[in-house]
């Protein structure tokens, strides 16, 4: 009968355990290789996609005479005019005495940006400011062919433009989906940063319906965008354009991780009127809105801050026909939410002139549906100013137990004011002040409530809780806006 030896065997297994745990340590982990091979690889998709890209060059004629002035480089000029910085004057050289100088017409570069081809029949995309006040604008292709191009069509609100050269059987992008698009996916840039043609960028999407103050929600993300970028795609990784290249954020000129693309939907939508009638048509209903904040919200038992606040309705436009107020929230447009006020003009602007559309009003504590008539955008017209003449104001305690001395109207200003009351402040104090009332401001409603006299805003005053915090709804000038006023404590 075998005797096992029960120490050596222990010893064998702990020596095995060691060695398994030595090679585990040296050996990459399963997971730890298909998080390598998880990274991505563009080489494929540039190549794939690459072709559709073109250079774009601008050129502008002006009157110059024999004499020489020195030239700026052409990504330089595009920096310049992208950021609104004054191109610099550069000197001249003085002619020689004995030379008359004869003034003629040159071509000078004007800038130099990005664009890819939409159609086969050289149909292509870029933006408004590449192509802005260009006499001629030269487009050339990855294999170095160059072809004078056509602008059919400019968009400034949404830097959208489209150019026609005459070329068949190109390479057409494959225009992607914006909704699939995720923070966090990965993307190519491809176009001229500074002149260098088919130059690839890439990163992953940072944040998208990003508001920046102009006419379309952007898609934000840090792929390393420079002057000479702009009117390139923004690809993903099917190899479909997802944006055009319009932005940067940047306090030196260069990229600093922070680059901003229209969304293609957006910009298909432009470019197909821009190749029908060559501009771009909008709606509009004639207000002019601001974003209504947690305290006023709160303060006028709306709940949530959400909407676009009326803080001026234009006389005779669409929504003073249908009976928008100033002070009116619209919460909704066609049925759908209205969020921030900048989702508003995009709903309003993208709707066909001579539509009737359904506002949704949040108006003195409820809410109303209002049918508009939409119009075709045009030039803003001024607004009727208040004006600050008025009778000679009655101190009452109620008012300045806020801190307010008011009055009525006068004839002349109620007439100004289209015929609708309220009370003016003549002078604002304490509480008021600190909310920001100030003399010549209208208040045309408090706490939801509308007063057109002084014997109305008493009335209202004189129900109301002085301990707790009262919104204010008043005009100044053209514009209406909310305000809440705190009692001191």
């Amino acid at each position: 009968m075998m005797h096992l030896n029960w120490k050596r065997l222990y010893a064998c297994v702990l020596s095995g355990a060691l060695m398994a745990t030595a090679l585990t340590a040296l050996v990459p982990t399963t997971s730890a290789w298909a998080q390598a091979a998880s990274l991505p690889d563009f080489a494929d998709l540039v190549e794939r996609t690459s072709p559709s890209v073109v250079n774009i060059r601008t050129l502008e004629k002006v009157s110059a005479a024999t004499d020489q002035a020195p030239q700026m480089d052409e990504d330089m000029l595009e920096f310049f005019r992208r950021f609104g910085i004054p191109i610099p004057n550069m000197p001249r050289q003085a002619p020689p005495r004995n030379q008359q100088q004869q003034p003629r017409d040159e071509e000078q570069p004007r800038g130099v940006g990005s664009g890819f081809i939409l159609t086969a029949d050289g149909m292509i995309m870029t933006n408004a400011h590449v192509v802005e006040g260009a006499d001629e604008v030269v487009v050339t292709l990855t294999d170095k062919r160059e072809f004078k191009a056509k602008i059919i069509g400019s968009d400034k609100r949404s830097d959208v433009a489209v150019v026609k050269i005459e070329a068949t059987g190109l390479p057409a992008v494959k225009v992607g989906d914006v909704g699939r698009l995720r923070v966090g996916e990965w993307v190519v840039a491809i176009g001229s940063p500074f002149g260098l043609e088919n130059t690839v960028t890439a990163g992953i999407v940072s944040a998208k319906q990003r508001d920046t103050g102009d006419y379309l929600p952007f898609i934000q993300t840090d792929v390393a965008i420079n002057p000479g970028n702009s009117g390139g795609p923004l690809i993903n990784m099917r190899g479909e354009v997802v944006g055009i290249n319009s932005q940067i954020y940047s306090r030196s000129g260069g990229s600093m991780g922070i680059s901003f693309s229209i969304p293609i939907d957006e910009a298909v939508r432009v470019s197909e009127q821009l190749r029908a009638t060559g501009k771009v048509t909008r709606g509009r209903i004639g207000v002019q809105i601001d974003q209504v904040s947690k305290e006023v919200a709160e303060s006028i038992g709306l709940g949530k801050p959400q909407g676009a606040l009326v803080r001026a309705v234009e006389a005779g436009a669409p929504a003073d026909k249908a009976g928008i107020e100033a002070g009116d929230i619209i919460i909704k447009f066609d049925g759908k939410a209205v969020e921030k006020s900048s989702d508003l003009p995009r709903m309003v602007g993208n709707t066909k002139p001579g539509t009737k559309s359904t506002l949704t009003v949040f108006r003195r504590g409820a809410t109303k549906d209002i049918a508009v008539t939409i119009a075709e955008i045009e030039a803003d017209k001024p607004a009727v100013k208040a004006s600050s003449k008025s009778a000679k104001p009655p101190k009452t305690s109620a008012a300045q137990s806020l801190g307010l001395v008011v009055s009525d109207l006068s004839d002349a200003a109620r007439k100004e004011l289209g015929g609708k009351g309220g009370v003016r402040v003549e002078s604002a104090t304490d509480a008021a002040a600190r909310a920001g009332l100030r003399e010549g401001d209208i208040i045309v409603a408090l706490a939801n409530v509308t007063v057109s006299n002084m014997q109305e805003f008493e009335s209202v005053l004189a129900k109301l809780d002085k301990t707790k915090p009262l919104s204010v709804l008043f005009r100044r000038g053209e514009w209406s806006q909310y305000t809440v006023i705190r009692p001191q404590k």
